[in-house]
């Protein structure tokens, strides 16, 4: 193995907090969100939620497999495999299924509502599991931020018109991510942001792999070939590339910043379902998705403040309020 690999543990921090993940973080959310219009895309006579779930999670695991093998990663140590087993719990196993079943019954405008509560259900679980201290002016933005995505997802979806068991689903599939994106997230900083993704992926694939060949038991999957290339997308950017992205962001932080750009992500996926799936957009739409942005751009701006880590207790160089990374002797 090469002696400079990111992944020997030991070495430091790979992504030290303090510096600026909002770039990355909005990068990965715009990979995502495209997500639930291709997931409604493919989900047709063709292609079983069962399939797309877990064909997809089977497609990035290889590419995973691949990278790790061809840089020659270290493999991950003691109690990191049980939080990438988190990790992959929550994004590659819990999101995907749960959000494939439940577009099976609903639009993928109305889906855009487990977006639009996700930032901040992962600003909690980041702020409970990263030891950050948001002020509480992040808190008041980013509550006003919830609120603005959910009324606009409801005006794209119609409204709510009560529980079903697809609402059931898309809450199930918000506390898996914000857990696995918030583990994701605290392991970038160890392992890498590719290398944190990759490991979770192939840690899943004696799952993924066996419920991808159930699913082909009942009926082997076709589809055209814009919905293959949909699919393929799910597999390659949504459940690979895209956490590249998204993973640095938030390992690099603040986390719970980071985590309000995806206020963000539901104006993208409804105009995307617009596009793709021509559901119905209207003017309010419009009006309300700039108002999700102008949330998403305040939040982002309250600076959050990190509780003080061993690492900064250990090394009187770094500055606790604005942990940046010593300079190397």
């Amino acid at each position: 193995m090469r002696n400079k690999s990111s992944a020997i543990a030991g070495v430091g921090p790979v992504l030290p907090a303090g510096g600026n993940g909002l770039p990355w973080g909005l990068l990965g959310v715009a990979a995502f969100s495209l997500t639930l219009p291709f997931t409604r895309f493919v989900e047709n006579d063709a292609m079983s939620p069962m399939f797309v779930g877990a064909g997809r999670a089977v497609v990035a695991g290889l590419l995973a497999a691949a990278a790790l093998g061809l840089t020659r990663q270290k493999f991950p140590r003691g109690s990191q495999w049980v939080r990438l087993a988190a990790v992959a719990g929550g994004v590659v196993i819990g999101f995907p299924f749960l959000t494939s079943y439940a577009l099976t019954t609903v639009p993928a405008g109305h889906g855009a509502v487990v977006v639009a509560m996700l930032p901040a259900a992962t600003a909690v679980a980041a702020v409970l599991r990263g030891r950050e201290r948001p002020p509480a002016r992040f808190w008041i933005t980013a509550s006003v931020g919830a609120v603005a995505a959910l009324v606009f997802a409801s005006l794209q979806s119609g409204g709510f018109s009560g529980l079903e068991r697809s609402d059931a689903l898309l809450f199930g599939a918000v506390i898996a991510a914000a857990i696995g994106y918030a583990e994701g997230g605290l392991l970038a900083r160890e392992l890498g942001a590719w290398q944190t993704i990759s490991w979770a992926l192939v840690l899943s694939m004696p799952i993924t792999i066996g419920l991808t060949a159930q699913s082909m038991t009942d009926r082997l999957p076709t589809g055209t070939f814009p919905e293959w290339a949909a699919f393929g997308y799910l597999g390659v950017v949504s459940m690979f590339l895209g956490f590249f992205a998204w993973y640095r962001g938030l390992g690099i932080g603040p986390m719970a910043q980071v985590s309000q750009i995806q206020l963000t992500q539901p104006v993208m996926t409804i105009c995307w379902a617009a596009v793709i799936l021509h559901e119905h957009l209207t003017w309010p739409v419009v009006a309300g998705g700039l108002v999700v942005i102008a949330c998403a751009a305040t939040t982002v701006r309250t600076r959050a403040v990190r509780a003080p880590d061993h690492a900064a207790k250990k090394d009187p160089r770094v500055d606790v309020e604005n942990p940046s990374p010593a300079p190397s002797p």
